[in-house]
């Protein structure tokens, strides 16, 4: 049986290519589960204020389970691939993606205690192909920090 860092790196692999400008995205669960790399996302915060991954998984997966989130998804770093020479590295996460018929406002307050430097409306850096999409009723928030 696969380990998780290994299960993600092979479905990131699988995905198609289909655009090289839009970074592929995961579901919560694969990036969260088994990775204990706490500079595999927002590193310039871990220490500074950001929230351990353990507990960032937890806040995000109490979001996930709200009534008015379709999904939770985890934007990777346009370089995830660099973990794939480097056995001890997990692909890094460049933002969460949530998939909601929420407010923004709402949004931002489910988040806070995350230290996002925002909340966007849509996919900051392009919405992969491979992505879900929003229900009619849903649009995507996009939790981003520098």
């Amino acid at each position: 049986m696969l380990d998780h860092r290994s299960r993600l790196i092979n479905e990131l692999i699988r995905l198609p290519d289909v655009d090289v400008e839009a970074p592929p995205t995961v579901p919560l669960d694969w990036f969260f589960q088994g990775n204990a790399e706490e500079q595999s996302i927002a590193p310039n915060l871990w220490g500074y204020g950001r929230p351990s991954l353990k507990t960032m998984y937890q806040q995000l997966k109490a979001i996930e389970n709200r009534p008015e989130v379709n999904c939770v998804l985890v934007g990777m770093h346009t370089c995830w691939d660099e973990a794939l020479d480097q056995p001890t590295w997990w692909p890094g996460g460049e933002n969460i993606h949530i998939i909601t018929s929420a407010s923004q406002s709402e949004v931002e307050q489910w988040s806070a205690g995350l230290q996002v430097d925002a909340v966007l409306l849509g996919w900051p850096y392009g919405e992969h192909p491979m992505s879900p999409k929003p229900p009619a009723n849903c649009v995507v928030y996009s939790l981003s920090w520098d």
